[in-house]
């Protein structure tokens, strides 16, 4: 509930009268009134273009499934069906290595990584080593000195690292209608010349790349406290001060960064704001951008709208959109606020093609999470949210995204030509992530005492625990595929895939540590890994400050690569070229032979890119691929280049408890079909291939994809 700001102290006033609860109970997504008559009529049969849906279960497993549609058959009846129209559950063959953006990269463009460029979530600066991002281009920044203060900042790059044409674009190249809805690795946004784009994982937020949440708190939990955006905060007669914290501002010159001798960086953005406090009503105003917000503990907000000045008297301002969740009052002032969004009605940067979609989107839904990954998982490993809070605010998304199905349901079935359709979940794969360990007993981090607490209030089945999250989280697509099918009709070709599967993370592994331990990287003099966490002398250990590179011979960045220290590429490169694959094989013979304490294989595969791609960019790949077994991964640290204490450490929280970052076997993907399949090893690209096919379109030169399913029952 929003109010002007001079009704702050009023609205304390009338809270125990007037409240509104804000978390949804039950789905809240409408009918679809009137389109399973339409879908029924005969229309898809007579459309100039065949009509053909694709549902996009990202970490959709098919072991899991096959095991939940058995053991509920009840509540899984639509999955059921397609599985016998598709002559049982297949697997889809995944990428190499089996993460998200290389994977949904491999499917937009029909190519291996080999081909496309995308190796990892993270890729490395070639200068200093340091981890980037692995979707886009390195960017270049710049600036022009103003009076005072200020300086104009430039910049160039940012622009998709993707190689390869959207089949989407070929699509409309050939005047089929396509609408793509929340297709991750689509930022920025490719848009579709028939029909409307929108992006989804990759898409960043405004304070940050990937959306950074707040906490404000009078006690904040001990795992945030290095956070800047955790913010200690005091009530003083009722209220307590705080700051939003936003972008980065561009316009003021590099300041000094407090606790970092010799560091300069631009200021965060701030907005201020108060937190008015009623512990008799047990409630809270917040109040913001001149709007107050009352809430109760548990209770989360709709979306503000919020605006941080770039520039004085409003020159220049960055508009964003946060919601606020009240976590308690009483004996701890604790105030939650999610990363702040792009606002889809006044984009700083283009949410949605045609640009003005994302704006009739919200029109028609409400605002809505514009970033990427929208369920909060930052939040939970920082322990900003509990695992139910956590997975009370996935549920909010959940709901969204069945808004935005309902809507985009609505525009495919008007379409009196037929065509596409590409729509995309998340809750699958960001809530395995992070809620895993309940569903495994044996998982270091699990607790029977979480796991023990009923969940029925997330799921809708009476008598669920958290134990069973794994389970609930497929059963609650089950009536979203029922819905696709009962709104398209028979007629409607269906394909539901899924870019990797899933698997527990027990154990996690330190690359870079292991390099070290084995002579192929090494320290500068005096320098030495990191001390335990809880340590005072602790601090990052990190291959950009503290490694000796005329000394280092390999070393890792990203979740699976390993990366020679070339010369000639790397700029303190000192591995003849000449020399790379012998050395890449006698790491990679290692790596394969690394065993844990009970005798476990930590490495499946160390898979030799040089054998494992081809394409155009095979080159910028890491040398070695390292394809982890099920229950390891490389830890986040190793990923961004730290050398922690230890090789091998149990994974106690902080982290993911569930992941896909393993060897491709351990973890492939789904594809389920109202159409036979005429293969029998289907993979990412053979999907791209299979639907320019339905269109009669060849696929481009460079695609090694080929049609998977039997023309002769379409």
């Amino acid at each position: 509930m929003q109010l002007p700001r001079w009704t702050a102290y009023l609205a304390l006033t009338v809270l125990g009268a007037f409240l509104v609860t804000a978390i949804p109970r039950g789905d809240d997504e409408r009918p679809a009134e009137g389109a399973a008559e339409r879908a029924r009529s005969g229309e898809a049969e007579t459309t100039p273009y065949p009509r053909l849906v694709v549902l996009g279960i990202d970490g959709l497993d098919p072991d899991i499934l096959e095991d939940v549609v058995k053991r509920y058959p009840e509540r899984m009846p639509n999955f059921a069906k397609l599985i016998a129209e598709s002559k049982g559950i297949h697997v889809l063959g995944t990428s190499t290595p089996p993460q998200s953006p290389v994977a949904w990269s491999s499917f937009i463009v029909g190519r291996g990584p080999g081909g496309h460029g995308i190796f990892d979530f993270i890729h490395r600066d070639l200068e200093t080593y340091a981890p980037a991002p692995g979707t886009v281009t390195k960017i270049n920044t710049g600036s022009v000195w103003l009076p005072g203060k200020w300086e104009f900042p430039t910049q160039d790059g940012g622009d998709s690292n993707r190689s390869g044409k959207a089949f989407w674009t070929i699509l409309g190249e050939h005047g089929v209608p396509a609408d793509v809805w929340r297709m991750p690795i689509n930022f920025p946004v490719e848009p579709s010349a028939t029909g409307v784009s929108f992006p989804g994982m990759m898409t960043p937020a405004v304070d940050s790349a990937y959306g950074e949440p707040s906490l404000f708190s009078t006690d904040p939990p001990s795992r945030a406290v290095d956070d800047e955006k955790v913010q200690t905060i005091t009530v003083r007669n009722g209220v307590a001060k705080a700051e939003l914290l936003g972008p980065t501002n561009s316009f003021i010159e590099p300041q000094p960064v407090e606790g970092h001798p010799g560091v300069l960086a631009h200021p965060r953005s701030k907005i201020p704001f108060e937190i008015y406090v009623d512990e008799e009503n047990d409630a809270a105003v917040v109040d913001i951008a001149d709007q107050s917000i009352v809430l109760q503990p548990g209770e989360w907000s709709a979306f503000v709208k919020v605006s941080f000045d770039m520039l004085p008297m409003g020159v220049s301002s960055q508009a964003g959109i946060v919601r606020f969740y009240l976590r308690s009052v009483s004996p701890e002032l604790e105030l939650y606020a999610s990363p702040v969004n792009i606002d889809p009605t006044d984009p700083i940067t283009p949410v949605s093609a045609p640009e003005d979609e994302a704006e009739k989107l919200a029109e028609a839904i409400g605002l809505y999470y514009t970033q990427g990954m929208a369920e909060d998982v930052n939040a939970l490993k920082k322990e900003m949210l509990t695992d139910e809070e956590f997975m009370a605010q996935t549920r909010l998304v959940f709901n969204e995204r069945g808004k935005m199905l309902d809507l985009a349901l609505d525009r495919f079935m008007k379409k009196k030509e037929g065509g596409f359709l590409f729509f995309y979940y998340s809750t699958v794969d960001l809530c395995c992530h992070m809620m895993w360990r309940h569903s495994d007993p044996d998982h270091p981090f699990h607790d029977e005492a979480i796991a023990s607490e009923d969940s029925s209030w997330w799921s809708d089945r009476p008598g669920s625990t958290w134990r069973d999250v794994i389970d609930d989280l497929y059963l609650r697509m089950d009536p979203i595929l029922g819905k696709i099918r009962e709104r398209v009709g028979d007629d409607t070709e269906i394909i539901v895939m899924s870019d990797h599967g899933f698997a527990t993370y027990r154990r996690k592994f330190s690359l870079n540590t292991w390099l070290l331990e084995n002579g192929y990287l090494v320290l500068k003099e005096g320098h030495h890994r990191e001390l335990p966490r809880r340590d005072p002398n602790w601090k990052k250990v990190t291959i950009m400050e503290d490694v000796d590179w005329s000394k280092t011979r390999a070393y890792g960045i990203g979740f699976n690569g390993l990366y020679l220290n070339l010369k000639g590429r790397e700029s303190q490169g000192i591995v003849d070229p000449a020399d790379a694959d012998a050395l890449a094989r006698e790491i990679a013979a290692k790596l394969e032979a690394i065993r844990d304490e009970d005798g476990t294989v930590v490495v499946l595969d160390a898979a030799l890119t040089s054998e494992v791609y081809s394409g155009a960019r095979v080159a910028e790949a890491p040398e070695i691929q390292v394809g982890y077994n099920r229950g390891y991964g490389n830890s986040d640290e190793s990923s961004l280049g730290r050398i922690t204490p230890e090789v091998l450490t149990d994974n106690t929280g902080g982290t993911f408890n569930g992941s896909h970052l393993m060897d491709p076997s351990v973890v492939n993907g789904t594809i389920l079909s109202n159409h036979q399949l005429a293969v029998g090893d289907p993979r990412l690209e053979d999907v791209t291939v299979e639907i320019l096919h339905t269109y009669g379109i060849e696929p481009d030169p460079e695609m090694t994809g080929r049609p998977i399913l039997e023309d002769d029952l379409r």
